[in-house]
Order: C-alpha cells, then structure tokens, then sequence
C-alpha cells in the first residue's frame, strides 16, 4: 500500500524572493528533462520491465513526485511575495496574466509540458539506458541551477536533488547489469 507523508522529502527553505529564479526552477517541473517527465516515464515504463527489476522504477518513478512537490514548493516560495513589476521583469506577466501565481506545468522558457517527453521503447535495456541518461541530465540541470543562484538555502535542496539523481543513474545501471546477467544465463551458446 502507497503511503504519502505529508512532509517534504527534504526541507525547502529560500532566503528571499527570486522570481528569476522561480522561473529557471520551472525546467524541472515541466521541462522535458524535469520530475513530472521523470516520474511519469519510469511509472509507464514498469509495466513492460520483467519484475526482477519492476521495483526499482516503481521506487524511483515514486520518489520523482517527492521531488516534483519540491520544486512546486520552491517555486511557490520564490514567488509568493512577488509584485506583479518583478513577475513581469523575469518573463512570468504571461504567467501571471493567465493564472495569477498558481503553477503550470511548463519549462523555463514557458513551453507547456507534453506526453512527448515520456521516453519508453518496451526494450528494458533499451528504457534503462533513457532512464540513466534521463537522470544525468537532470543532475546536470540541477548543477546549472545551483550555479545560478546565491541563495545558500535553496542551493542546499538544489543540492540534495542534484545528489537524489545521482543515487537514481546508479539504481537504473544496477538494473541493467541484473538485466544483462539475466539474459547471459538464459543463452545457449
């Protein structure tokens, strides 16, 4: 049975408005490379993963929404006291002219998220391999994002994302060599 904690994963704090942050924060709530992506891909990959690893994406695909809620709250905090002046000088009068300071889920550049950005082939080693690539660019991202900012608070969550990602590659490529064992065993040479 699924259990929600209702509690952070980790605590988000942020030492002041940053609406020019909020809005680079944005790629990882509906970027294509951002936690909404992520979970939802490793939750359609699982069905068509044999069980020996069916876990794992189960794990991480749950996790993602952890850190999807994460983002929402740093966002939500970056902006919550924001003048409609700062909104528009970070990009975000569209945003706000269409749902005042409720989120959507969109990228930096106010590009609408799409089902298109959910990778899954059917081949596990073939979803595997997207799945680590897919968390590498998000550690990358979250390196990008640490750099742009500051704000010691926020870069100490950025930085336990950033760390949460690396933790997911290295379960995605014990996966593969379980997966690889698998198959060696069952050839018949």
């Amino acid at each position: 049975m699924w259990i929600y904690e209702k509690k952070l994963q980790y605590p988000v704090r942020v030492g002041k408005c940053d609406v020019r942050m909020a809005r680079y924060l944005m790629e990882q709530y509906g970027g294509a490379d951002g936690e909404l992506a992520a979970a939802l891909r490793y939750m359609n990959q699982r069905y068509a993963i044999p069980d020996k690893v069916i876990g794992v994406l189960t794990d991480i695909s749950t996790e993602e929404f952890a850190h999807l809620e994460m983002i929402a709250t740093m966002i939500y905090k970056l902006t919550k006291d924001a003048t409609i002046d700062q909104l528009e000088a970070a990009g975000l009068g569209p945003n706000y002219a269409t749902r005042d300071h409720a989120l959507f889920y969109q990228n930096a550049a106010g590009v609408p998220w799409t089902a298109t950005y959910i990778q899954a082939k059917g081949d596990p080693l073939a979803d595997l391999y997207e799945d680590i690539a897919a968390e590498e660019k998000a550690r990358a991202t979250y390196q990008w994002l640490i750099d742009m900012t500051d704000d010691v608070d926020l870069q100490d969550s950025l930085k336990f994302l950033r760390e949460r990602e690396i933790v997911h590659a290295l379960r995605f490529k014990e996966s593969v060599q379980i997966l690889i064992e698998e198959r060696d065993k069952k050839r018949v040479f």
